[in-house]
């Protein structure tokens, strides 16, 4: 049994190899031991602060594994506003502002214009707020006047120190001092795809920064820290004299402890600057994450203030933005997917190119309408471009550039994975194959979206682990699950005792979630989340719902006649009295709880639809909180759609409600409704 004395000795020396380690890994990318030996230090530094909770502060490295639920995010006020870049793709708009700048310059008596061109992270703006050296608040961009406290997930990243070091010797002269550090959070490539990969295809982020926007707002603190995000700083408020330049702020903001991108430059000339750009237009695809363009700022920040800004912009900085990235290439042949829901999806096997910083050999060509609409045949020559997204898309044919043995997409006729004759519905433009209860690529896509995070968040069960259950058919539908046997699971590929353990207990969690959950992961052709909730509402057991007619269901809102007849047609298959029992004797919620607490009433009588990326929530976040105030959340605009919520690229639907007189309303205006 160690004392208090040893404890606290201890303590102290675990804190500091921690964070010490954290710097080498994540700021200077220079690690000095494996995972599994940090790991042991911090489960080490854990234990001891629960045998001694009085020892436990706000900046130990345990704090930083989250776990706290976070219901509201309070709103605060920035201390000076945090004002967004004008964004220009034109080295001739850059010139144009860099005269403009000289101009201003000259107004005021002064000849020098260095400027420091800083690398652009595709990410989401942040103010931490430091007090006497301790990380005190952590908020969002917002609106750039006010910003949401989202403290609890940005002590998560490792990369933001908790504690700045050495603080006491830099404000020596002060009794109490306040420094603002702002910054992006982001998320390295690396575990952007471990992200992905961990969701299935439906729900995977189209891209870094959207995953990074969606996670900061979400309320589970541990979750956030699960998904590994990142932190560049790039601003420096309150060290020293304000006249300190911006290239000497990104200095000390590293003796400070915060990665800067460590890609910076101070330009003397416009020809520094463009070399800036040209060179890291090819360098930045080796970078370990994403970034679209160069920032550039006035060196000398005692004329930021002098040179002022319009009512969005700063007159002393820019971004320039790298133009979208296109290459040709050759379409060798077009493959067909089988989906979880039967649907064919053909996809484009390209001869391997590199794109955008990643050698690219397929590309969706999403269904057979659009093959018709680009006009592709196999062996064209091909333009793909990867712009802010992950997946690369086909935009056109080199017609000019057609061979003379170019052949036309055949459409097939079977399944390519069982071989059933296909069918295709009059009112769609997809191809499907009807032998849902046999096809294993539908097998394997209905388990795996059983087991998706929004669905029964089933954290072990891979692509991979799912391709050897249903391979070796020891799983034919998810209640086949829940009687698997630990020595059955220890003898599949990769597969210890351990791992077997995991899932089981992974398995056994997914029992505890909602009646609505469940509804939403059984995969019911057409049933989203918002229609599992509409459904879940007014059918609270599995039974009432099995029994229901499709009249009765079509008059659900958010239901209609194609839906209803979908959840009849589930309900009506032979195999189902038998796949419901096992769900039964799985011990699966199949029928609702308590309804919550009702926040307030500020949404009450009104339908919400969501369309495009929000910033500071995830979809799931947002329709809760209009659930919480007595608002309902739909998947379809109609006349009867109260509202409509447009983040980034909201796509068709906000042009349906536009069209319809739906009113739309922006993210910041949603938010102050709630």
């Amino acid at each position: 049994m160690i004392d208090r004395i040893s404890a606290c000795e201890e303590i102290a020396h675990l804190r500091k190899e921690i964070e010490r380690h954290n710097h080498l890994y994540y700021v200077e990318a220079k690690p000095q031991i494996s995972d599994y030996d940090f790991d042991k230090l911090l489960e080490k530094l854990i234990a001891l602060e629960r045998q001694f909770p009085d020892y436990v502060t706000p900046d130990s490295p345990s704090q930083r594994v989250g776990g706290t639920i976070t219901r509201v995010f309070p709103t605060v006020l920035h201390r000076a506003p945090m004002l967004s870049l004008s964004n220009t793709y034109s080295l001739g708009d850059l010139e144009e502002f860099y005269n403009r700048v000289r101009k201003l310059l000259v107004l005021e008596g002064v000849n020098e214009q260095d400027m420091v061109a800083e690398l652009k992270f595709d990410g989401v703006a942040i103010s931490l707020l430091y007090r006497n050296g301790l990380l005190v608040r952590g908020a969002t961009r917002g609106d750039g006047i006010h910003g949401d406290d989202v403290t609890a997930n940005i002590k998560t990243i490792l990369s933001i120190p908790l504690r700045l070091p050495d603080f006491g010797s830099l404000f020596a002269q002060r009794e109490e001092s306040e420094i603002e550090v702002r910054g992006e959070v982001f998320m390295r490539r690396e575990d952007f795809e471990q992200l992905n990969d961990s969701r299935p295809e439906e729900d995977r982020f189209a891209n870094p920064r959207n995953a990074t926007a969606g996670t900061l707002k979400l309320q589970d603190s541990g979750e956030v820290a699960r998904r590994k995000m990142s932190f560049v700083a790039y601003y420096l408020k309150g060290y020293d004299e304000e006249g300190v330049s911006q290239f000497l702020r990104l200095r000390q903001l590293e003796k400070l402890g915060f990665y800067t991108g460590g890609h910076y430059r101070l330009c003397h000339e416009l020809q520094d600057i463009i070399r800036f750009i040209q060179e890291w237009g090819e360098k930045r695809w080796k970078l370990p994450y994403e970034t679209d363009g160069v920032v550039l700022k006035l060196n000398d920040a005692r004329l930021w203030e002098k040179l002022g800004a319009t009512a969005k912009s700063p007159r002393w900085a820019i971004a320039y933005k790298y133009p979208a990235q296109q290459v040709k290439t050759v379409l060798h042949a077009v493959v067909f997917q089988v989906g979880r829901l039967g649907t064919i999806t053909p996809v484009a096997e390209l001869e391997p190119v590199l794109l955008a910083g990643s050698t690219v050999s397929r590309s969706t060509l999403h269904n057979f309408d659009e093959i018709q609409r680009l006009g592709i045949m196999v062996h064209d020559r091909v333009i793909i471009e990867k712009s802010g997204e992950v997946i690369p898309k086909v935009i056109s044919v080199v017609l000019d550039e057609r061979p003379p043995d170019a052949e036309a997409v055949q459409i097939p006729s079977v399944c390519p994975e069982c071989g059933t004759a296909l069918e295709k519905p009059e009112s769609e433009v997809s191809y499907y194959c009807p032998n849902e209860d046999e096809c294993p690529a539908q097998i394997r896509g209905r388990i795996l979206h059983f087991a998706s995070r929004d669905a029964m968040d089933i954290k072990t069960l891979g692509k991979a682990l799912v391709d050897q259950l249903v391979n070796f058919r020891l799983v034919k539908d998810v209640g086949d699950l829940y009687v698997l046997q630990e020595p059955q699971l220890e003898r599949l590929e990769r597969m210890g005792r351990k791992s077997a353990q995991n899932l089981l207990h992974a398995l056994e969690e997914s029992r505890g979630k909602s009646y609505e959950r469940l509804i939403y992961a059984l995969g019911i052709r057409h049933v989203g989340r918002a229609t599992a909730r509409e459904l879940a509402s007014a059918y609270p057991s599995f039974d009432a719902l099995g029994h229901a007619h499709e009249q009765e269901l079509a008059t659900v809102p958010d239901i209609g006649p194609v839906v209803a007849r979908s959840i009849c047609d589930f309900f009506s298959k032979p195999s189902q009295p038998d796949f419901i029992e096992k769900l039964k004797k799985a011990g699966l919620p199949l029928s609702a709880a308590d309804t919550k607490e009702q926040v307030n009433r500020n949404f009450e009588g009104i339908t919400v639809l969501f369309t495009g990326a929000l910033d500071r929530y995830d979809r799931q976040q947002a329709s809760e909180l209009v659930l919480e105030r007595g608002g309902r959340v739909v998947g379809a605009v109609s006349k009867k759609t109260g509202m409509v919520v447009a983040g980034h690229d909201p796509g068709s639907k906000f042009d349906k409600a536009v069209k319809l007189g739906v009113r739309v309303v922006s993210e910041d205006e949603f938010e102050a409704m709630l």
